[in-house]
């Protein structure tokens, strides 16, 4: 093994745990509400997207104000990061992607809620720091705490319960496995 390919293996660990902070760092932002540290999670040119269609911003001033009114009728909420895949493009040592798996609990609109998020994430090392330059939320389930026992029964697709109408949920049921095991 040579020095450069030592450099480049250790960069690699270093990036990981940066991405890593990047991602814990959002939750702490949106908990916090702290919309002055905001724009330093984001690309300029940043997409944020849902599943369900809700969140379809690009840019970063965008992002910003989408998620203020967002806040607007959240009150206090946790947001818990757990495993994570990240993968580095071969020829772009300054862009990754990713998947995020996690939690969340909030009171929207004075319910306590309950979500289980899958985060589809790219990475752009931007002015020497990583940053999201697209983030795509696909909901498992987000629904009312006392909902969540039935959230996960059988034939319950409409886990999306957030807003005004339930809706379907983003995963599992669209997965391409998941029709496939079930012969759907």
């Amino acid at each position: 093994m040579t020095t450069a390919d030592l450099e480049q293996r250790i960069r690699r660990l270093e990036d990981r745990v940066e991405i890593g902070e990047l991602i814990a760092r959002y939750g702490l932002v949106m908990d916090n509400r702290d919309v002055a540290a905001m724009p330093e999670l984001f690309t300029q040119d940043v997409v944020i997207r849902s599943g369900d269609g809700v969140m379809n911003v690009t840019g970063r001033e965008t992002a910003v104000e989408m998620f203020r009114g967002r806040f607007a009728v959240l009150g206090p909420s946790n947001h818990f990061s757990h495993d994570r895949i990240i993968t580095f493009e071969a020829g772009d040592p300054d862009c990754a992607t990713g998947i995020v798996l996690s939690h969340a609990e909030m009171n929207r609109r004075g319910m306590p809620m309950l979500a289980a998020i899958r985060y589809q994430d790219a990475y752009r090392r931007e002015r020497g720091c990583w940053r999201f330059s697209e983030r795509v939320l696909n909901f498992l389930y987000y629904v009312p705490a006392e909902q969540y026992l039935d959230a996960l029964g059988p034939g319950l697709a409409l886990r999306n319960r957030a807003y005004d109408e339930p809706r379907a949920a983003d995963w599992p049921e669209s997965l391409p496995s998941w029709r496939q095991y079930y012969g759907l």
